[in-house]
């Protein structure tokens, strides 16, 4: 089976990378009503339960509370949308057979930095939901916890600059007569 062109295992991806996209872009837009609404929701004596395998703890829900985790649970999934976009831009050059287009190299570097910002927020955010909403219940991540997802900003920056060089050949080979 071929890895390029229609018909490819590249254009099978792309199919499921549309319809992660639109689900994807569904949640997020439920999130965002969520997040709107959750500034109109009267909020009298409600509370939240964290919880680990020890105990746990209750605490009253507060709108700055609301607004923080549903904002924070909105910007996390509208930030894969983000990277979800740039990828089905990706895999339809891939499926017309022609990955070496500068415009991907520009995609694969917002990937990477959306990945990089997503990841530090899910850091920090974990980190303030430690200290302030579950002390003693939730521990916050060490930076050993961001290895892998560091390293996999990294291998996307790599391959922007993979696919700039594949770019500038590409672009070389067409000028030779």
């Amino acid at each position: 089976m071929r890895t390029l062109g229609p018909g490819s295992v590249s254009s099978l991806l792309k199919i499921a990378l549309d319809v992660a996209y639109v689900l994807l872009m569904i949640i997020t837009a439920v999130l965002l009503l969520v997040f709107l609404a959750s500034i109109f929701i009267p909020l009298a004596n409600l509370n939240i339960t964290v919880s680990n395998d020890t105990g746990g703890r209750q605490q009253p829900l507060t709108r700055p509370l609301l607004l923080f985790g549903v904002g924070a649970l909105t910007a996390y999934f509208g930030g894969f949308l983000l990277i979800l976009r740039n990828l089905r831009m990706i895999f339809r050059t891939l499926t017309v057979g022609d990955p070496f287009r500068p415009e991907n190299v520009r995609r694969l570097r917002q990937i990477g930095l959306i990945l990089a910002i997503v990841t530090g927020g899910v850091w920090l955010v974990q980190g303030l939901v430690a200290a302030r909403l579950a002390p003693g219940v939730m521990d916050s991540q060490g930076v050993g916890e961001l290895l892998t997802p560091v390293f996999s900003v990294l291998v996307v920056f790599v391959l922007a600059e993979v696919f700039k060089e594949g770019a500038r050949l590409r672009r070389e080979s067409e000028l030779t007569i």
